[in-house]
């Protein structure tokens, strides 16, 4: 009999906590959809700006917009993984739910300083049209230039930096891994080259290797 009794109130308890995820699941899940909802928003006016008024293509606006949607995206697709105590958290902040996207955000935005500085390069990757700087020293309106008029170079272009600035937010673990490539190909050329060092680059194959390992999220 005590262990019937035992037993029901572990089945009863059993219930109340799946009861409890399966609600803080919801919870998120409806805070997810309206905070997706208004980032893409956020990437349609950033286009729309563009195409209905004539105004400047704010490209580094969209990699934050898609690395933002990327985040959101990896918090919905893990979230079955994710433990009570984590979940809870979730349902309890918009915050919380808002912190890991903009990372994606920040990471996107990164990642095309990376593209810009050649820095993470191959034909995976966008090229862009620079505006040249004068010579001997840069002015004042070259910066302007470089600012108001660096693009990319073509439509395949475009689309593969919105690709990457998605996965940068996606995947948590993918722009931090080249950066930690990156500065340990800096020490190791640092190293053989007796201070000498060229500038470390990270190719397409490699990015794309890191992309495969990174965790989601």
């Amino acid at each position: 009999m005590p262990t019937e009794y035992g037993r029901g109130v572990r089945l009863e308890w059993g219930s109340a906590l799946a009861k409890s995820r399966t609600e803080m699941l919801l919870v998120i899940t409806r805070r997810l959809i309206i905070m997706t909802g208004i980032a893409l928003l956020f990437v349609v006016c950033v286009f729309g700006m563009t195409f209905f008024f004539g105004e400047r293509f704010m490209v580094s606006w969209a990699c934050f917009g898609c690395g933002l949607v990327g985040g959101f995206v990896s918090i919905q697709q893990r979230l079955k993984k994710v433990g009570n105590e984590e979940l809870e958290l979730l349902s309890r902040s918009w915050f919380q739910i808002l912190l890991i996207p903009v990372y994606g955000g920040v990471f996107a935005l990164v990642l095309y300083i990376g593209f810009l500085g050649g820095v993470v390069e191959g034909p995976l990757f966008p090229s862009f049209s620079i505006p040249a700087f004068t010579e001997p020293l840069p002015t004042r309106d070259d910066i302007q230039k470089f600012f108001a008029s660096t693009y990319p170079s073509s439509g395949s272009d475009v689309a593969k930096l919105l690709f990457w600035s998605f996965v940068a937010g996606f995947s948590e673990r993918f722009v931090p891994q080249i950066l930690d490539r990156t500065q340990q190909g800096r020490s190791n050329q640092n190293v053989k080259g007796n201070g000498h060092a060229t500038k470390p680059k990270i190719s397409d194959s490699r990015a794309h290797s890191t992309a495969s390992t990174g965790n989601a999220g």
